[in-house]
């Protein structure tokens, strides 16, 4: 597939474009520094940038998928909303956060008494995004990561849900930018969750 990837050189971006790489896919990064990647075959690198909708369309289009993998905090939620829609991509994948999830509790996991402000304010924009999406004609997916979402290794072994947070029998919530990458692209591949959310965690 042709595949672009909108904020590839982030925390989990590049593990997103490596996977997507390593399994035969033609990728398109684009970043505002797309230089911090490495050129390597079937990468493209493209500077773009959110606050530039129309360009931002006009470098999606002709692609299969959009992957986005940006900060709910970092980008206007109408723009990209905007470029994705007039893209006309096939899929529209999105790397959401944990805070817009279910906790234990049944609460959201965002309105813990211990989450740094800046989190909490990424996580409920994550979940405002989320209902934007729901109301959209987009075909897209936003997969959710653990509360520790962290650079560690390529297992390959994790569990998928829905809405409620991951937990492991040690009542951590984990999972490395790696394996999101493997389950990001195995959902591209082989859709199950089309528009709707779901979660990865160990």
């Amino acid at each position: 597939m042709k595949v672009a990837v909108v904020g590839a050189t982030g925390n989990v971006g590049p593990h997103i474009v490596e996977e997507l790489l390593s399994r035969g896919h033609e990728v398109t990064a684009i970043s505002r520094h797309p230089e911090k990647l490495e050129e390597k075959p079937n990468l493209t690198l493209s500077a773009g940038d959110i606050e530039q909708p129309d360009a931002l369309a006009a470098q999606l289009s002709g692609h299969d998928v959009l992957i986005s993998s940006v900060r709910f905090v970092d980008f206007d939620h109408d723009k990209l909303m905007s470029a994705a829609t007039n893209s006309r991509a096939g899929r529209y994948l999105i790397v959401g956060g944990a805070g817009s999830l279910t906790d234990t509790n049944g609460s959201f996991v965002y309105e813990r008494p211990a989450m740094p402000e800046p989190a909490r304010h990424n996580s409920k924009l994550g979940g405002e995004y989320l209902d934007r999406l729901k109301g959209s004609d987009l075909n897209w997916t936003m997969l959710c990561p653990g509360l520790k979402f962290f650079d560690g290794e390529r297992t390959g072994t994790f569990r998928l849900g829905k809405d409620d947070l991951i937990v492991g029998e040690d009542g951590t919530s984990s999972i490395s930018f790696q394996d999101f990458a493997v389950a990001l692209v195995d959902e591209m591949e082989k859709p199950a969750n089309e528009k709707t959310r779901f979660a990865v965690g160990y």
